[in-house]
């Protein structure tokens, strides 16, 4: 663990990247170049259905400032520059998006012992405002996010999560939604050797008053094969096998189908990543 609480988007994060991450139903391919000038060179292809969707991101390091520069099939140009650490535990972010005028967004993260702070601000007359903070440490830690749009004078985020961990678990409750949903999860690590691990998450939505469960598992069949699977109460089960066949390169085959609707056809999803 580290010394800090981390930032708010930590919350839960854990246990979400169990459930969730690496599994899809599209097909993907990505791979990527670098040299040792510092530059970083990724392009990325996705197939959703009978859409097809591309990118190529260029990205420059020169000492403690990193330029992403990426390029979409729609015709979008997305730049972020991020300067790490002007001074102890900041980090500023800033990025926009051409043609949209009013993408221009900055960012300053601050990360201490006890606390992290997020804050965000539009670059538009009427901007909308970010501001999340944690306070605490890296075993208990008590967290808002609050979003202020100044043209209408609303707040449209506000949320509120409190976090437990020690050496083998994590545990996070979450007000989402101005109040309306609250979340919990749960991450225990079963055996660090193997990677095992078991996580859930439960949401309760108080205006449809609809309950959300999802639980899933992760294990190392070797040092370079991760294997998951979860399943919701909704009845849809998936699955997926990772393997790490050079370094940073992965194949991955993932898989869902609806317990309640064996007819159906089964969801498959390829990803092929390829990295130096």
């Amino acid at each position: 663990m580290g010394k800090g609480p981390g930032l708010y988007s930590d919350i839960g994060k854990k246990a979400k990247d169990l459930l969730y991450k690496d599994y899809q139903s599209d097909h993907k391919f990505t791979i990527a170049t670098s040299s040792v000038t510092g530059v970083t060179i990724t392009s990325s292809a996705t197939k959703k259905g009978e859409l097809f969707l591309a990118d190529v991101n260029t990205q420059l390091k020169n000492k403690n400032v990193t330029t992403d520069v990426k390029v979409d099939t729609n015709s979008n140009l997305v730049t972020k520059i991020t300067v790490d650490e002007p001074c102890p535990g900041l980090k500023t972010i800033f990025s926009f998006t051409v043609p949209d005028q009013r993408s221009g967004q900055i960012e300053l993260q601050y990360l201490h012992d006890y606390a992290g702070i997020s804050t965000s601000v539009g670059l538009t007359a009427n901007p909308v405002v970010n501001f999340a903070a944690v306070l605490g440490s890296n075993v208990l830690s008590l967290g808002m996010d609050v979003s202020f749009d100044s043209k209408t004078s609303n707040f449209t985020k506000c949320n509120a999560g409190i976090s437990f961990s020690n050496s083998d678990l994590i545990a996070s409750l979450a007000m989402n939604k101005k109040g309306d949903s609250l979340t919990a999860s749960y991450y225990h690590i079963v055996n660090p050797v193997t990677k095992t691990a078991i996580g859930a998450e439960v949401t309760h939505s108080f205006s449809s008053n609809v309950n959300t469960i999802t639980v899933g598992t992760q294990h190392a069949l070797d040092p370079l094969t991760t294997l998951k699977a979860r399943i919701n109460n909704s009845g849809k089960a998936s699955a997926l096998i990772q393997h790490e066949w050079r370094p940073r390169s992965f194949f991955t085959v993932s898989g869902e189908v609806d317990t309640k609707s064996i007819d159906k056809s089964a969801k498959v999803g390829l990803a092929l990543a390829l990295k130096p």
